[in-house]
């Protein structure tokens, strides 16, 4: 397999589900299968006390109409109600009115409008980003790993200010920073479809 063989089918086709099932995809399209137990959504913000934390419930799909890598769009969201910090605490700040308004807003997104190759293993994708229903430009950074193996990883990073969305409160006893940086960390593997070009 040529070596950007592996990363041009990843970056073809994402479909993260619950279910064995195979996502579909159009005829002559790569197709991989991640396994959600190896990936995450997760974010971490600087803090007094660590706040580092996953989503439970996520999904997320990345298409391509053609084999040009530019016109992929990818699709994100992950549902707020679902924040897992490790402290029932936490969690019960995070999804209040102060920060995710789970009971309001349940979904958090991120949808693409292009994919710009920046190295020969790495892409910025800029996007719409929306949490509490405010929604503002972002640009999620990926990397890739396992080049020509026919598994491996993809890892991506999103930071925004969360004074920009309106979460503007602190938690009580802890002083937390504005940034805030979303990780993205998925694991798949190619099971069907050719590859396509990219550049070097």
């Amino acid at each position: 397999m040529k070596k950007a063989n592996w990363f041009v089918g990843l970056t073809m086709v994402f479909v993260f589900t619950t279910t064995t099932a195979r996502p579909q995809a159009s005829a002559g399209a790569p197709v991989f299968e991640f396994d959600k137990a190896k990936s995450s959504i997760g974010f971490n913000v600087k803090a007094s006390v660590a706040i580092a934390g996953k989503f439970d419930k996520w999904d997320a799909k990345l298409t391509f109409p053609s084999t040009d890598v530019t016109t992929g769009v990818l699709d994100i969201r992950a549902q707020a109600g679902s924040v897992n910090t490790g402290s029932g605490m936490k969690d019960g700040k995070l999804k209040g009115k102060d920060f995710f308004d789970a009971e309001h807003d349940p979904w958090i997104t991120f949808h693409s409008t292009k994919i710009v190759q920046t190295g020969p293993n790495t892409f910025d994708i800029p996007g719409t980003f929306t949490i509490r229903g405010v929604s503002k430009p972002e640009t999620l950074s990926l990397t890739v790993s396992g080049i020509g193996t026919g598994e491996g990883e993809v890892k991506g990073v999103m930071a925004f200010d969360r004074k920009d969305f309106g979460m503007n409160s602190g938690i009580p006893f802890i002083k937390i920073a504005d940034r805030v940086e979303v990780d993205v960390d998925l694991f798949g593997k190619r099971v069907s479809g050719p590859p396509m070009s990219l550049k070097k």
